[in-house]
């Protein structure tokens, strides 16, 4: 038997959860599909590979969607800094500061699952909304007004909207026939947690060098990660090599600012591409995260403006919610793709040149780079507004994201 619904959100990740809170006791008859509960967490419990550096505008996002006491009653690792260099030799640095921008801090680093954890649990509090979990969809019959998703099992689920926060290779933008701008990074991430010799850390850092940059996140007590850019053969041959010659290749080639690696937890890795839905939306049908864009991940943006995406898209549909058939409607939903594809698309050419810019040995490139390092430095009046910007709290901010009252 069929399941009428007025919105089914394909995906309960980070921000296909998201959206469905912030539609939490509103009149819209929601059904969230996910395909895994994430395990439980423990204390005990090593920090798992996937992490985010969660902006200020995130936060404020989850706070007042009542998700964020789910994360502080976890881990998280608040940063006060964060640093940004050209090579050792070099002497062109950033460094920016919380307390220049008067915040106790920039962001925080958090465990996707833990953040996901907390939504998910915040979004079963409302009675309008049916998480259904575990569930995969098997096909998707995309109608304007009244789509059909065929989940494994037998049961079918009718949507007047259906939202697409199914990631990359999503279900929902392929059955209503949206192209995508794509093209591979000659990179991988490379990605490790570590124990080093440093107790709990307030900085995030990334050191430029030609084949990628090196970066490493904060964890709680002696713990962080690192991450590794490098060219798809040369992580290869990392992840291939034992614990003990990947920690000597670690100590060699990451700064000294990291100090003492004592033990590699965990490696993984992951392509890097950059991808563009050509539209967010048609009508009865809205792409949000992951399923309408994915952005090189230097400087840790992507779920941030994905967060940016389900807190507008809300914002959109409870603006409509008294007018009828509306929200489905594409003349409603243009509204969200007007507000988010530019400064989207604004942070994506951002990252492709600081990816071209750095990911080079080329004299000319390297003076300017180094020259921009230092004026970045220097300026008193643009350091504090690349801070908010990397903050989130630079330009158009959905309402939801705003600082909780």
């Amino acid at each position: 038997m069929n399941t009428h619904y007025d919105i089914v959100i394909v995906g309960g990740g980070m921000v296909g959860s998201a959206i469905a809170c912030a539609l939490g006791n509103s009149r819209y008859q929601i059904a969230v599909i996910e395909h895994e509960y994430p395990v439980a967490f423990e204390y005990s419990q090593p920090h798992d590979l996937r992490v985010s550096a969660l902006s200020v505008a995130s936060e404020n996002l989850l706070r007042n969607l009542g998700a964020w006491e789910g994360i502080t009653s976890r881990r998280l690792c608040p940063y006060q800094r964060m640093k940004v260099w050209e090579s050792s030799e070099s002497m062109a640095s950033t460094e920016f500061k919380s307390d220049e921008v008067g915040e106790p801090w920039l962001g925080n680093i958090v465990e996707n699952r833990i953040t996901q954890l907390a939504l998910l649990e915040t979004l079963q509090r409302f009675d309008n909304i049916d998480l259904i979990c575990p569930a995969k969809v098997q096909a998707i019959d995309y109608s304007p007004g009244s789509s059909l998703v065929q989940l494994d099992g037998g049961r079918e689920l009718v949507a007047r909207l259906l939202i697409g926060a199914d990631g990359g290779e999503s279900r929902v933008r392929q059955a209503a026939g949206i192209g995508i701008h794509k093209w591979d990074y000659n990179q991988h991430a490379l990605v490790a947690s570590v124990v080093t010799d440093y107790p709990q850390q307030d900085i995030t850092w990334q050191q430029f060098t030609p084949t990628g940059p090196l970066a490493f996140l904060p964890l709680t007590g002696n713990q962080g990660s690192v991450v590794w850019y490098n060219t798809p053969d040369e992580v290869k041959r990392l992840l291939s090599l034992s614990d003990t010659d990947f920690l000597q290749e670690l100590h060699q080639t990451f700064p000294d600012c990291l100090g003492q690696i004592n033990q590699v937890l965990e490696r993984g890795f992951f392509p890097l591409r950059r991808q563009h839905a050509l539209t967010y939306v048609q009508e009865g049908v809205a792409l949000a995260g992951d399923a309408a864009h994915m952005i090189h991940p230097l400087a840790g943006q992507g779920v941030n403006i994905g967060f940016m995406d389900a807190a507008m898209l809300a914002e959109v549909l409870l603006g409509v919610q008294d007018q009828g058939d509306a929200f489905y409607s594409q003349t409603t939903l243009i509204r969200y793709e007007q507000a988010r594809r530019k400064q989207n698309l604004l942070m994506m050419q951002s990252m492709d040149m600081f990816y071209r810019m750095f990911s080079n040995d080329l004299l000319p490139l390297k003076l300017i780079r180094n020259v921009g390092l230092g004026l970045a430095e220097r300026l008193p009046f643009a350091k504090p507004r690349v801070t908010r910007f990397a903050m989130g709290l630079e330009g158009p901010v959905p309402e939801l994201a705003r600082r909780a009252v």
